[in-house]
């Protein structure tokens, strides 16, 4: 066994943790963690899909089984409460135009990023919720990360849970969304010269200092991060991660990383929407 070292990041060739064969079940409901590879378009590097969930350790698989123990359900609560909260020059709430959430929003979160004509680019759950509260509530929208929008978000995805990811790559220019975000998912950067690829292609299975690379699937986020006692966006996990590879990052929300958005959900079509995910 021999470690190969890349300044802050260590991969322990020869270190390989199978995921587990075990299955996920949440309130009940029996969650999809294994699925076929997407076909179309063609090129999948994988036969399986498989969750992070299953690459975990049993402490933090048991906790996100649990609502009761899973700590991002704290968060989903308080987005409960946003969405019945007024704000904004309209007076209006998210209940205001879709009532139930658990009725109105149920599979919703599956499916994004969605193609928004409007605005001719693909939008995501974070970027819909700004439109609305801009055009409709006539509030502000959102800054980047803030943790109204993380739990808003999480509440929102929730109610999918246990839908499999299926997003429409025939709506508008998607197609060529996902081209540009397979790209970026393979473009190495930074001083380590490494891509998303790298740890979640390349080495998926093996370790990264004490952590097992999981396929970097999406289907959880927003996820609970027990390192960092919160939810985390996917938008701030490509960040994170590029600066990892010590490059600049993008912008939240800019096109480089809502393209690399569409391609990574695609690449995990077929998984249940897991949200809150809880990961170490």
């Amino acid at each position: 066994m021999s470690v190969v070292s890349f300044g802050s990041l260590a991969l322990v060739s020869g270190a390989v943790a199978e995921p587990v064969e075990e299955t996920l079940t949440i309130d009940g409901e029996e969650m999809i963690t294994v699925a076929p590879a997407p076909t179309e378009p063609p090129g999948h590097p994988f036969d399986e899909v498989k969750s992070g969930w299953l690459y975990r350790e049993a402490e933090t698989r048991q906790v996100e089984s649990d609502s009761f123990e899973n700590p991002g359900m704290l968060n989903v609560q308080r987005g409960e409460e946003i969405w019945n909260t007024v704000e904004g020059e309209a007076g209006k709430s998210c209940a205001s135009c879709h009532d139930d959430a658990a009725e109105t929003m149920k599979g919703v979160g599956a499916n994004y990023p969605k193609w928004n004509e409007k605005e001719q680019k693909p939008f995501n759950v974070e970027l819909q919720i700004n439109a609305c509260r801009t055009e409709r509530m006539e509030a502000e929208p959102y800054k980047f990360d803030v943790q109204d929008q993380k739990d808003l978000t999480a509440y929102i995805k929730h109610q999918s849970l246990g839908e499999p990811v299926k997003i429409d790559l025939a709506e508008g220019e998607m197609m060529d969304w996902w081209e540009k975000g397979k790209d970026r998912y393979y473009l190495r950067t930074g001083q380590l010269n490494l891509a998303c690829a790298s740890c979640h292609e390349a080495n998926s299975g093996q370790y990264i200092r004490a952590d097992h690379l999981s396929q970097g699937q999406t289907n959880g986020f927003p996820t609970y991060r027990l390192k960092q006692g919160n939810l985390v966006s996917i938008q701030n996990r490509f960040r994170g991660c590029i600066r990892d590879t010590r490059a600049e990052y993008p912008a939240a929300f800019s096109d480089e990383l809502m393209a690399l958005e569409v391609y990574t959900a695609w690449r995990g079509s077929g998984l249940s929407v897991e949200t809150p995910a809880v990961r170490q």
